[in-house]
């Protein structure tokens, strides 16, 4: 018996053509299918700390309100008022005493989005309250943060969320262990980047560029400079250098280790990509978290969140040399998508580049992607 021989696998694999990165049209369809139909992280539970305050963030294609009720708990809403359509909040965040009333004509909701006052309402007995309140959007707490999905019937957040973390780490009490719901936000930066949402997705997933891009960063994480994707090998986190005593730019200590972090989460740094649109980074004193708000096919806003032990914070620590690596990195990643972008339009690549062996994972991302906008 003879057995044919196994071609060794391509070294080079394609990636989605150019017009997935420009075209308005598909772009509507990532809105309606992606965005609107996952779930999404939308704002960090503590930035709304009393009943009353509320924060508004775009998801695919609508403006979504979260505020805090007052019993406490975090509700969502479409930011639409039920009665001619206006803006009901036309702030990015605030706070209100008791109840949310739309600026054209006055209608006023509940914290629980019940339709409770109108000019001229008592003298239409016949209007249910209850059918006119705002639209609902589902809502879960997880690691600190309220994800919302628009979808009538969402997915499995266990499944679709947390299953992320679990994919990458192993298990769910690996990410756990951070306590992230239990931190303090040392900083936040907001970037408004000039490109597609993908693109960000793929810079983070691979680390061939890291050692063109990211000297600080492969100082501290030397395996990133041989281009080694760490967070595509469950449970693995990229090793601080020899003589590196934290994670921050210059290579100095940072704080003291998270209290639930185990001796083998020490010393290194683990990534995890909740698709469609949240990346996580884990280091033993401090959590990198960015949320992701596609705004155009060629403009994506990101909001990057650095959170620490409360204590750090609340001593006025200096956390300069922490939050400065991570930032550099992400100026340096946005850069370089911003670069990638305007090629995107190109007869160059109308068919698409090419991934090299340590990129080939990114082919996983656009089967997924490709697979979802085809439901």
């Amino acid at each position: 018996m003879t057995t044919t021989p196994q071609s060794p696998a391509p070294s080079l694999i394609a990636t989605l053509p150019g017009r997935y990165y420009t075209d308005p049209e598909i772009f509507r369809q990532e809105q309606e299918r992606v965005f609107e139909a996952l779930w999404c992280c939308a704002v960090r539970a503590a930035d709304l700390d009393a009943p009353g305050a509320f924060r508004t963030v775009q998801v695919g294609r609508e403006s979504v309100l979260v505020t805090r009720s007052r019993g406490g708990e975090l509700r969502a809403f479409l930011n639409v008022c039920r009665h001619r359509g206006a803006r009901l909040c036309t702030q990015e965040s605030g706070q209100v005493r008791r109840a949310l009333q739309c600026p054209y004509h006055a209608w006023t909701y509940d914290l629980d989005g019940r339709l409770v006052a109108a000019p001229n309402l008592v003298k239409m007995p016949d209007v249910d309250r209850s059918a006119y309140g705002l639209v609902k959007v589902a809502l879960r707490e997880w690691l600190g943060y309220a994800w919302v999905c628009l979808a009538d019937e969402p997915p499995s957040f266990e499944e679709t969320v947390i299953g992320a973390a679990v994919e990458r780490l192993g298990d769910v009490a690996s990410i756990e262990r951070y306590g992230t719901e239990r931190l303090a936000l040392g900083k936040r930066i907001t970037y408004d980047v000039r490109a597609n949402w993908k693109l960000i997705v793929e810079n983070f997933m691979e680390c061939y560029h890291c050692a063109t891009i990211h000297p600080e960063l492969t100082d501290v994480l030397p395996e990133f400079a041989e281009g080694y994707a760490a967070q595509y090998y469950v449970g693995h986190g990229a090793a601080f250098g020899e003589d590196v005593g934290g994670f921050t730019v210059d290579g100095s200590a940072g704080f003291g280790r998270l209290p639930e972090v185990e001796d083998h989460q020490d010393r290194r740094y683990y990534a995890i990509t909740v698709k469609p649109t949240v990346f996580v980074n884990l280091v033993p004193d401090h959590v990198i978290l960015h949320r992701m708000f596609p705004m155009a096919e060629d403009r994506t806003v990101v909001e990057c969140d650095w959170l620490y032990a409360p204590d750090v914070v609340a001593s006025g620590a200096d956390l300069s040399k922490s939050v400065e690596l991570f930032h550099r990195v992400n100026v340096q990643d946005f850069a370089a998508c911003e670069r990638t972008q305007p090629a995107m339009a190109s007869r160059a690549y109308r068919a698409g580049g090419v991934l090299v062996p340590t990129e080939h994972h990114i082919g996983l991302f656009h089967e997924w992607l490709t697979k979802t906008l085809a439901t």
